[in-house]
């Protein structure tokens, strides 16, 4: 079929686009929404990069509006873009050539949960906090936490971390199962509900990550956990953002079972002080929760004060009160709000970058350093136990200087990351903000397979393109 190029992406002809718009029309009625103000917010991406909304969305409610969705645009070589929540951070949920989104808000239902074999299946659309307020009463939870109230479709899609990867792993390593729309809209069951398997290629962890570009998910097996007989929540001050590292180095390394363990610079406090109503002492900090039983806990929180102490970390505070370990936690997770009410009207650029744990300090206090030289100002906070951190960088969008001073800064970052042995994002994503790093990191033989992936399950690149590899 005969396209046009916006960018690097091939739109649809006018016509095509058309004829597949009234064929939704004809079998969603009023599911169908083509408002200019429904589709921008659908392509809002929380953070810099422009906007670029899709033609219509869609509001699926099951598992067969998804399919024939798909039918529909891959019979047009209209694009297909899932939404969850909207909460990515570079550029997951644009539409670069237009096409279809598809929102899954209302596929939230759980659908199965599986008290003894501490498993449940969702459906996409199941936000995290929905979820664990389900399980509360069977005392499960599910661990994954990346701070927004994401939905399980979208953290699998973009392979969400959070505060408590550092014990429990990130979304890689929960999600057992799942149902994928393929591009001809049929579906790929990718595994069972059994703990392991070694059956086949791991079709699952394949769409895990993939971002929307090689099918969609319509539902999810996931693990879940006990909740605990004891959670504490700690707070510790540092002279400096290396002895806050160093001692995150050697908490990890003798084996401490920390659950969660995440870094505030000093300029991230002072703006969870102003926005949460906090008096923490304006210093680097450590957030750091223990899990276990009443003695396991105990120990947990005095073996971390004697490191503490070593790497000059200051008074040592935990408390087991929900109220007290709710109110902090909830600072650490308005962050990103923190730091924006820093300068009111100015963007707020947030990127992401992992190292492995020994170059963690190294990583975080050269980036410091490289702040000062260019005279930028982004609060650091970052899930430390696994040497993933977070950089808000505050700027004009509107003044050219200061975002080539940004931009400068943030491909320092990156390739400072990938020289120490690390990762350009190591819970972000791709997306469109950061293909240009893919390459350097993986080596284009990865990147000719990535391709060669996408286009043997996705033939005319309908779902999510411009996302993560070109393959126009």
């Amino acid at each position: 079929m005969a396209m046009t190029i916006t960018g690097s992406v091939k739109r649809p002809e006018p016509e095509a686009l058309a004829s597949a718009v009234e064929a939704l029309a004809a079998r969603f009625g009023n599911r169908l929404i083509t408002s200019q103000a429904v589709r921008e917010q659908h392509a809002h991406t929380t953070t810099w990069l422009p906007t670029q909304p899709p033609d219509a969305v869609v509001m699926a409610q099951e598992t067969s509006d998804i399919q024939d969705v798909v039918r529909i645009c891959a019979k047009h070589g209209v694009p297909v873009i899932a939404f969850g929540t909207g909460t990515s951070l570079e550029g997951q949920v644009n539409a670069p050539a237009g096409g279809v989104c598809i929102d899954l808000r209302d596929m939230n239902r759980i659908l199965e949960v599986h008290a003894e074999d501490l498993d449940c299946v969702i459906q996409p659309g199941v936000t995290r906090k929905a979820l664990n307020e389900h399980l509360r009463d069977q005392g499960l939870f599910f661990p994954i936490d990346p701070g927004a109230d994401a939905s399980l479709g979208g953290m699998a899609s973009t392979r969400a971390s959070g505060t408590n990867a550092v014990r429990y792993g990130t979304i890689r390593d929960n999600v057992l199962a799942l149902k994928v729309v393929r591009g001809d809209g049929e579906i790929i069951t990718t595994g069972t509900r059994a703990k392991k398997s070694a059956a086949g290629y791991d079709l699952t962890h394949l769409f895990v990550g993939a971002e929307g570009t090689l099918g969609i998910i319509s539902e999810l097996t996931i693990k879940l956990r006990g909740i605990p007989e004891t959670i504490a929540a700690a707070a510790c001050s540092f002279e400096t953002v290396r002895g806050a590292c160093q001692a995150t180095i050697l908490a990890i390394q003798t084996g401490i079972p920390l659950a969660r363990i995440e870094l505030l610079n000093a300029e991230q406090v002072r703006a969870c002080n102003a926005y949460s109503k906090l008096t923490l002492p304006e210093t680097p900090l450590l957030l750091l929760e223990f899990h276990g039983s009443e003695v396991e806990v105990a120990e947990q929180s005095r073996n971390f004060s004697e490191i503490a102490k070593e790497c000059g970390g200051g008074d040592f505070t935990w408390t087991t009160k929900p109220e007290d370990r709710t109110k902090l936690w909830q600072a650490r997770h308005d962050a990103y709000w923190s730091v924006k009410a820093l300068r009111p009207g100015a963007g707020v650029v947030a990127t992401d970058v992992c190292v492995p744990i020994s170059r963690l300090a190294d990583c975080v206090t050269e980036t410091e350093d490289d702040l000062k030289r260019l005279n930028l100002l982004s609060p650091i906070v970052g899930h430390v136990g696994d040497g993933n951190f977070h950089c808000s960088l505050v700027c004009d969008i509107d003044n050219s200087e200061e975002m080539a001073r940004g931009e400068d800064f943030m491909h320092r970052l990156v390739e400072r990351a990938q020289a120490m042995g690390g990762t350009c994002t190591g819970e972000h994503g791709i997306g469109q903000g950061k293909q240009k790093y893919l390459e350097a990191e993986l080596g284009p033989e990865a990147i000719d397979a990535m391709r060669a992936l996408k286009l043997a399950l996705d033939p005319q690149n309908i779902f999510n393109p411009g996302k993560i590899v070109p393959v126009n």
